[in-house]
C-alpha cells in the first residue's frame, strides 16, 4: 500500500502520476479516508441511539479495521479468524458480537476462550451446541423478517419465523441458557425503509415473549442493509427517519434497551474507487452488421468483480480520459482464461485502446474480501488518499500511529504546523 496527502480536490495528482506511466498496467484501488470518516460522523448524527458494529466480512483490510476500531465502532464477526483480527487491534470483547446463527463447534469454543460471549442463534440445534460448549454465553435470537426490498436476501438462510420464536425461547429456558435480546436483518443493500419499521415491530413482539419468560431482554440488534454508494444520502435519510420513529414507538429510550446494528457497505462502499486498464481488445461483427468491441481488463470476476456474482452488484464503468466521439456498446471481460470472467455484457463507453484506463466507483464493499489469485493474477494494490483536514482530525486519536503503519513505506508524515496552515488556506479559498 501507499499513501498520498491530498487537498480537497482529492487524489487527482496521485491517479494522474500512476496512470501516466506507460509501463504501469496493474489495477489499483484509491481509498478516500475522509469518506469513511464522514460516514461514521453521519451515522452518529442520524442514528444517535444505535451503536454500529461494523460487518468485518464486508471489507477487512487492516487499515479499514484499524480506523473503525480507533473511532469507537463495535464489530460484527462471523468466524474465528474475524474475531482474532479484531481482538488483535486491542478491541475489548464487549465491542464484538458473534453474529453467525450457525457456528462451527471449535469456533464456539474459541469465542468462549477469548471472552466473546454475545452471539446470535436461530434454531434448536444451535442452542444445544451452546449449552454444551459455552453455557454462559449471552444469546440473541435472530428472527426472519421481510427482506424483499433488498438486493441480497438473507432470509433464505438465516432467521427463525416469528411464529417459532417462542418454542426456541422455551427450550433456552429449559436448558438454562441466557437470552438477552433479538436481532434481524432486512437484507443486504435494502431499498425499502418500511422493511425496518415492520421488522422492529416484530422484534418487539418476540422481545415481550422473552420478558414474559423471565429473560433479561436488554439488546436489540437491527442488522445491516444500509446503502453506501455515492448518492446514498436521500435513501439513508429515509431509512434513518423510519428507524428512529419506529424505535421511539416500540423501544422508547426510557426503557433502557441497548440498540446496535451491523452496517458494512454503508461505511466503505463509496470510499473505494477501482482503476483498471484495457489489456486487450477484440471487435466482433454482430448479426445486424454492427461492430461491438470486447475490452479485456486487468481485473475481473475472480478478482474485485466477484461482487457481480456474490453481491449482485452492477459496477458502472467510465473512461478515465474521455475522447471525442459518442459512446459505443461494448462488453468488458476479466484477464483470466475462463469465459465466465465477464464483468459487463452491455456497457457503453467511448472507443478505447490498449493501455486506456477504465474506472469503477463504489467498489469498497464485498470486493477485496473475496478476491482471489486465480490464474496467477494478483489482487489490486490499495492506495490511500488523506486530506489535510483528515490528518488533523485523526492525529487527535491515540491510534493514529498504528493507522499510519498500514499506509505503507511511502507515507511520509508531515509537520503539524504545515498541515494546520494548509487547512486554513483552503478554508480561506472556500470562503472567497
Amino acid at each position: 500500500p501507499t499513501c498520498d496527502i491530498v487537498n480537497q480536490m482529492g487524489a487527482i495528482h496521485m491517479v494522474d502520476t500512476i496512470t501516466s506511466d506507460p509501463d504501469n498496467d496493474q489495477p489499483f484501488f484509491v481509498v478516500d479516508v475522509a469518506d469513511v470518516i464522514y460516514k461514521i460522523k453521519l451515522w452518529k448524527l442520524k442514528l444517535p441511539r444505535i451503536k454500529p458494529f461494523y460487518a468485518v466480512k464486508c471489507n477487512s483490510i487492516p487499515a479499514v479495521l484499524e480506523l473503525m476500531a480507533g473511532l469507537g465502532l463495535g464489530f460484527d464477526c462471523a468466524s474465528k479468524a474475524e474475531i482474532d483480527s479484531v481482538c488483535a487491534l486491542g478491541v475489548s470483547t464487549d465491542r464484538i458480537i458473534y453474529a453467525n446463527p450457525c457456528k462451527t463447534k471449535s469456533f464456539i469454543k474459541h469465542a468462549a476462550a477469548t471472552g466473546v460471549d454475545l452471539m446470535t442463534f436461530d434454531n434448536k440445534v444451535e442452542l444445544h451446541k451452546v449449552k454444551e460448549l459455552f453455557p454462559s454465553a449471552r444469546l440473541v435470537l435472530r428472527i426472519r423478517v421481510d427482506d424483499s426490498g433488498s438486493v441480497c436476501q438473507l432470509g433464505l438462510k438465516f432467521g427463525c419465523e416469528v411464529s417459532d420464536a417462542q418454542s426456541l425461547l422455551l427450550l433456552a429456558k429449559e436448558l438454562g441458557l441466557n437470552i438477552v435480546g433479538v436481532s434481524f436483518h432486512v437484507g443486504s443493500n435494502s431499498r425499502n425503509p418500511s422493511s425496518f419499521s415492520k421488522a422492529i415491530e416484530e422484534a418487539r413482539f418476540v422481545f415481550d415473549q422473552g420478558l414474559e419468560l423471565g429473560f433479561n431482554m436488554e439488546l436489540l440488534d437491527i442488522g445491516g442493509g444500509y446503502p453506501g454508494d455515492k448518492g446514498f444520502q436521500t435513501l439513508f435519510d429515509e431509512i434513518a427517519a423510519t428507524i428512529n420513529a419506529s424505535l421511539d414507538l416500540h423501544f422508547p429510550e426510557e426503557e433502557g434497551v441497548r440498540v446496535i446494528s451491523e452496517p458494512g457497505r454503508f461505511f466503505v462502499s463509496s470510499a473505494f474507487t477501482l482503476y483498471t486498464t484495457v489489456i486487450a481488445k477484440r471487435e466482433v461483427v454482430l448479426a445486424d452488421d454492427s461492430v461491438k468491441a470486447m475490452y479485456y481488463l486487468n481485473d475481473g470476476v475472480y478478482g474485485s468483480f466477484n461482487c457481480t456474482v456474490f453481491d449482485h452488484a452492477k459496477p458502472v464503468p467510465f473512461a478515465l480520459h474521455c475522447r471525442e466521439g459518442s459512446l459505443r456498446p461494448c462488453s468488458l471481460w476479466g484477464p483470466t482464461c475462463d469465459s465466465m470472467d465477464m464483468i459487463e455484457e452491455d456497457a457503453m463507453l467511448p472507443e478505447l485502446h490498449v493501455g486506456d484506463w477504465v474506472v469503477f466507483e463504489n467498489m469498497g464493499a464485498y470486493t477485496l474480501c473475496a478476491s482471489s489469485n486465480f490464474n496467477g493474477f494478483q489482487v489490486p494494490d490499495v492506495k490511500y488518499a488523506l486530506t489535510y483536514a483528515s490528518i488533523m482530525y485523526l492525529k487527535k486519536f491515540p491510534f493514529w500511529d498504528r493507522l499510519v503503519c498500514h499506509f505503507g513505506d511511502q507515507y511520509e508524515d508531515v509537520d503539524t504546523a504545515f498541515v494546520e496552515m494548509s487547512c486554513a488556506l483552503f478554508q480561506q479559498e472556500a470562503i472567497a
